[in-house]
């Protein structure tokens, strides 16, 4: 381990748990991991149940939205691996794969803008989190064409763990309009991923805490 790096400390803790074998967390002991990961499955398979009347009303509402209120698109999970990430579509249908930072304002709907601010535009990825793609808490995943975040992300190590609905990053702030920050940010969070840190990040996120990927304001 290279003392004082981010990538040693985050390589050291992997290595403690066998990464790979069932944990999937940078946390100090299997047995968190497991934890970390029951919790995901728990929570995502009550909030698909429970919100079920949520999710009927907003996709009945973005049928007269767009038309087709689901978006998919193919992202990066864990190991660099490809996987579908679903969530509730905020700009018009003919709107470019980019990330968000790079489409333009006028892409998004009325609609899409009532669910960015209130973030119910994740909820969708719950289906994500059951099928053990995602967690609630890790480095949101980013798309295939974002290289620069990819090699930064890849050389501290962060696509050892799943890719998260929010995190250190999302409640800071930080999107991926600044890619070496952001897979900072991400290699930090969860070099000290705890329990405690699990129910910080979606708590703050609940209240309202960041803002999410920036939209340019201009075309």
């Amino acid at each position: 381990m290279r003392p004082g790096s981010l990538y040693g400390l985050c390589t050291y803790r992997c290595a403690l748990i066998g990464v790979g074998r069932g944990g999937g967390y940078w946390v100090d002991t299997l047995g968190l991991g497991i934890l970390i990961r029951t919790l995901d499955f728990l929570f995502a398979f009550f909030g698909l149940l429970l919100g079920f009347p949520v999710f009927l009303v907003l996709y009945i509402i973005g049928l007269f939205d767009t038309g087709a209120p689901i978006f998919r698109q193919e992202r990066v999970g864990r190991f660099r691996k490809p996987f579908t990430l679903v969530k509730f579509r905020t700009m018009s249908v003919d709107t470019a794969s980019v990330a968000s930072h790079l489409a333009s304002s006028s892409s998004i709907t009325k609609l899409g803008r009532f669910l960015r601010r209130t973030k119910l535009d994740e909820l969708p990825q719950l289906w994500n989190v059951l099928k053990g793609e995602m967690s609630l808490v890790g480095p949101r995943p980013c798309l295939f064409n974002q290289e620069e975040l990819i090699a930064e992300r890849e050389r501290l190590g962060v696509f050892k763990a799943r890719p998260g609905v929010t995190g250190l990053a999302q409640v800071q702030g930080i999107d991926m309009s600044t890619p070496q920050l952001l897979a900072q940010t991400d290699a930090k969070m969860l070099a000290s991923l705890s329990i405690s840190n699990y129910f910080k990040y979606m708590i703050l996120t609940i209240s309202g805490k960041g803002l999410g990927d920036r939209i340019p304001s201009g075309d």
